[in-house]
């Protein structure tokens, strides 16, 4: 036990990323913009429509997931694509899908 707790504080930073990244997607609209994209590449008209409020209003919370380095961005023409950002959270945005959204892991989300 000792070891665990040792190891775990050698890892303060990661610690820290991951403290961040949930406080940024515990809000349910996030999760559920999470639970659209999953392992994707979306723009954002396809994530409103998906979602169903507003475009300023996902913009707003695209924003949020984008600077806590939860989301990462491509811009195409007049289009700005999401998708998750780190590997780690993927997983854990695939584990939430399957438990939150019931979506399994390689189904795609309709």
């Amino acid at each position: 036990m000792e070891r665990a707790i040792q190891e775990l504080m050698e890892h303060e930073e990661q610690v820290e990323t991951a403290a961040r990244a949930l406080k940024a997607i515990s809000h349910p609209l996030r999760l559920k913009i999470l639970c659209v994209l999953g392992d994707k590449e979306i723009c954002v008209q396809d994530i409103v429509d998906a979602v169903g409020t507003s475009q300023s209003n996902i913009s707003q919370h695209l924003a949020i997931l984008r600077d806590k380095g939860v989301l990462a961005t491509r811009k195409d023409a007049n289009r700005v694509y999401y998708r998750v950002a780190d590997k780690r959270t993927l997983m854990l945005v695939a584990m939430m899908r399957e438990v939150f959204c019931g979506v399994l892991s390689g189904e795609k989300h309709v």
